[in-house]
């Protein structure tokens, strides 16, 4: 080997590596093993997927391990998204454990219990599970806890990036805070992410506050890695009037995906679970005719395990070419061999997805990574609105394609108030120490270092009230919390480990006819509008209980896309798309169809003004072009509504209906300098529920939840500002300052 940190590992460690065969280490191991060696800190290592991550944490794990042998309970716990996930790198650690005596288990919800059993009576070794599986231990096994990871050395979070914002990646942190607190020391962390955009942004998820030292491992890039990309267009994406069960756009889409994937093994993500069955039952039916078995199967989160496992098999097995049509599932290190091409049906929503998805192609050496983008638009006519002429799922995705070129990602966003998620944890807290009271419950979920440190103790105590009102917690005499009844039932329910649940449907009504149902996981407003059955639409109300959207017919020129699933274009990628449109050079990788209608969209930007003014008109319809993300165009459109004129947000312009440029000019310059609270813009949301547990929280508090966490007011003026003082004085929201490049 050439000079590197191999020799500071332990010989018996050495020995695994030579008889790997391996020549010498990847640069993210001989960066991250003099780092996590020491096990004095929290180390973040960021890397390019296949880059040798897990090795790069579990080598000095294991040198550590063998040098000075643990005893009396779990020496490393390892926390993964998913149970795939961890059943594939058991397989990877065992290996490298397998000649050091070093135990590894596994621990979730498809592992025989006699397991479980045995490793509770003598806790060692590597023990690998989800977050939603220690959540389980700690409500289950409580006075256990302690005794299981006295001798607790290391914790791993592989794909920390699948964490971040969200209610899952709040409830793994306070998970960790809680185990800290139960062994009364505090145990460095190693994360683990293929996609970074600033590492000290990611840094303060992994652990909150600064109570513990900190080393940021930021691998060099893929080596120079050959990719290829094609972008390809396809218009004319609207339902066939006969009731066909898929555009003529996606039929043409699929017909290029299997005269180009078929004898391989590939990916094709889709951005929404009925994007993936529409696909895989066109491309089965294209199979079916042309006499060829099916080689196209569609793998998302509503099939049963036992599908999804059976394409997994499908993909490892070299011997029979699979291609997955899928969602989000498969964009994570689950081991399915080696995957030859990659699809992309559909815009990419952030640089940091894509990229990951990307990373499943050209792993083997000298192999290139291959990526086919599609997208679908509206051939143009005079009827089609301003926002459809400027082509902006095309658009969009050049701008993602571009900015992954560059090397860029999305920062994490910062913290939040995830409020369903402290009631999940305090239920949690209470079960795990059969009550407490609630100053123990602040200090421990709410202190300083807590994972709710966010939260005051007024909201804190009224949360309580809240619960209290519910019958989901009660306080005896001595001031102890216990479980009601409410809460007995949750807690002791399989479902309550889960931070997280799925958007639940409503039924869409119109002029007392149903129209269909579709899952709701974005604001709803009054007057928004919805595209949905081909139609557009605008909101009339909501009824919670029934699960009723009302809806009349609306002539808005760009409605929002239902179902996104919670993604959010960061302007970064808004302000690529601007100049995209407003300059001249042809994307290298697009198809002449893609040329075509980009060609269209930059005449429809430079003959609308877009590229002189962020106002522009259409037609006897406004639009407000600031080029930003999706949180600061949602608060802007709010800001307008509130002040009683109609705005709609949709992909990447607020439509304002039958209004005139300078009377939005006007409301613009009141919007830049009015004192909007937040509190009150935040209450005008037909339905403020974020979380799994916000059915128990009264309005004070969910409207709270929802201005810290849904709106940005000063990103909104700064973008009013930017539209009335000129495309060329246009200034960022201070998010912007946070961005990085990763190398």
């Amino acid at each position: 080997m050439t000079e590197s940190s191999f020799p500071l590992l332990h010989p018996a460690v050495q020995r695994w590596v030579y008889l790997k065969g391996w020549t010498d280490l990847h640069p993210v191991q001989n960066a991250a093993i003099p780092v996590v060696l020491p096990a004095d800190r929290d180390v973040l290592i960021g890397a390019s997927t296949a880059a040798g991550k897990t090795e790069a944490a579990f080598l000095p794990i294991c040198s550590s391990l063998v040098a000075e042998p643990g005893g009396g309970g779990v020496d490393v716990l390892y926390l993964s998204p998913l149970k795939a996930l961890i059943n594939d790198q058991f397989r990877r650690v065992e290996g490298l454990c397998e000649s050091l005596d070093v135990p590894v288990h596994r621990w979730h919800g498809d592992v025989a219990g006699s397991r479980k059993a045995a490793l509770l009576k003598a806790p060692n070794g590597i023990l690998l599970t989800t977050p939603e599986s220690l959540e389980g231990m700690f409500v289950l096994r409580g006075t256990k806890m302690a005794k299981l990871f006295a001798a607790l050395r290391f914790v791993v979070v592989d794909e920390l990036h699948s964490f971040i914002g969200s209610d899952r990646g709040v409830q793994l942190v306070s998970l960790l805070h809680r185990l800290d607190t139960t062994i009364r020391r505090q145990v460095p962390r190693v994360g683990l992410s293929a996609t970074f955009g600033d590492m000290s942004l990611a840094a303060r998820q992994l652990r909150p506050g600064d109570s513990y030292p900190l080393a940021l491992v930021n691998a060099p890039g893929d080596g120079g890695q050959e990719i290829r990309v094609q972008v390809r267009a396809y218009t004319d994406g609207r339902p066939d009037p006969g009731g066909a069960i898929i555009s003529p756009a996606k039929k043409q889409i699929a017909a290029h995906l299997h005269a180009r994937l078929r004898g391989g093994t590939n990916l094709a993500f889709a951005n929404s679970r009925s994007a993936v069955e529409e696909y895989s039952v066109e491309l089965a039916r294209l199979s079916e005719k042309a006499g060829l078995p099916n080689e196209f199967h569609p793998h998302h989160g509503n099939l049963a395990k036992e599908l999804r496992e059976d394409v997994e098999a499908m993909l490892r097995d070299i011997t029979r070419p699979t291609t997955a049509v899928c969602t989000t599932t498969l964009e994570m290190g689950i081991d399915i061999g080696e995957i030859a091409q990659v699809a992309q049906l559909g815009p990419p929503s952030t640089v940091a997805s894509l990229r990951q998805r990307l990373g499943r192609s050209g792993r083997r050496a000298g192999q290139p990574a291959i990526l086919r983008a599609y997208v679908e638009e509206r051939e143009p006519d005079s009827r089609t609105p301003l926002v459809d002429r400027l082509h902006p799922d095309l658009v969009q995705t050049c701008a993602v394609i571009d900015l992954l070129f560059e090397s860029w990602c999305e920062p994490p966003e910062p913290g939040a108030v995830h409020l369903s998620t402290l009631v999940q944890q305090l239920l949690s807290t209470i079960a795990q120490y059969g009550g407490v009271s609630a100053s123990q419950a602040y200090r421990v979920l709410c202190g300083r270092g807590g994972p709710f440190h966010e939260v005051p103790t007024s909201a804190f105590l009224q949360l309580l009230r809240d619960l209290g009102e519910h019958e989901v917690i009660t306080q005896i005499a001595d001031g102890t919390l216990l479980l009601g009844d409410r809460g007995e039932q949750t807690v002791n329910h399989y479902t309550f480990y889960a931070a997280f649940h799925s958007p639940e449907e409503y039924r869409l009504v119109a002029h007392g006819q149903t129209l269909g149902t579709m899952p709701v996981d974005f604001p709803i407003f009054p007057d928004m509008p919805l595209t949905f059955a081909g139609r557009r639409w605008r909101v009339l109300g909501l009824h919670d209980t029934e699960k009723i959207i009302e809806l009349a017919p609306s002539r808005a020129g760009n409605a929002v896309l239902s179902g996104t699933g919670g993604y959010r274009v960061h302007t970064r990628v808004r302000r690529r798309m601007r100049d995209i449109l407003g300059g001249d050079g042809d994307p290298a990788y697009s198809d002449p169809a893609a040329l075509r209608l980009l060609d269209l969209a930059r005449r429809t930007y430079e003959r609308s003004g877009l590229a002189r003014a962020g106002v522009v008109q259409d037609g006897a319809d406004a639009f407000i072009l600031p080029w930003v993300g999706d949180r600061q165009l949602a608060t802007l459109a709010a800001m307008l509504r509130a002040d009683g004129m109609q705005a709609d947000a949709g992909r990447v312009a607020i439509t304002v209906p039958g209004t005139r440029v300078d009377t939005v000019l006007d409301l613009l310059h009141r919007v830049a300098a009015a004192d909007v609270d937040a509190l009150g813009l935040a209450s005008t949301v037909l339905e403020p529920k974020l979380g799994k547990y916000d059915d128990w929280l009264g309005p004070e508090l969910l409207i709270a939840q929802y201005a810290a966490r849904m709106l940005d007011i000063p990103g909104a003026r700064a973008a009013a500002l930017a539209v009335l003082n000129g495309p060329d004085r246009q200034v960022g929201h201070q998010a912007e300052d946070q961005v990085r490049t990763i190398e």
